[in-house]
């Protein structure tokens, strides 16, 4: 299903021009125009799901091995010493655009691009418990 208000239906299925990189049935994947890095790219599915939740197993199956391609190809080109994957869902966790995409950004040692989070110690009793919580929801 393509969305007709879907910026990135349009631009996944050609509607609009794109820096495509690569392309197969079910993606294309483009330079991001407000990149965090040289190379950083989209993973955007030509279907329209709005993010994880309610992306079939089966789609979200071939999205990781395309990821790898993409981050293969990244590394080949920008010899860059690693490549963060990155899937935001809700607005909390940064999602601006409500059409499910994977960013595939290279990174260099002490370049500038955040993303990272600050680390807490934790109480093992507290994991365990809160482990068991999630695990019940499966």
């Amino acid at each position: 299903m393509i969305k007709d208000d879907c910026i990135f239906c349009k631009l996944a299925n050609g509607i609009f021009p794109t820096n495509t990189i690569y392309e197969d049935e079910d993606f294309r994947v483009i330079l991001d125009n407000s990149p965090a890095a040289k190379g950083h790219s989209l993973i955007i599915p030509k279907q329209h799901f709005e993010n994880i939740y309610s992306t079939d197993d089966a789609y979200l199956a071939k999205l990781l091995p395309v990821a790898k391609k993409v981050a293969n190809a990244l590394k080949k080109t920008f010899n860059c010493n690693g490549v963060n994957i990155v899937q935001n869902n809700e607005p909390a966790a940064g999602q601006t655009v409500f059409h499910l995409h994977v960013h595939v950004i290279p990174r260099y040692n002490d370049d500038k691009v955040g993303i990272t989070w600050p680390q807490h110690e934790v109480d093992q009793d507290e994991q365990k418990k809160l482990a068991d919580e999630i695990a019940n929801n499966f």
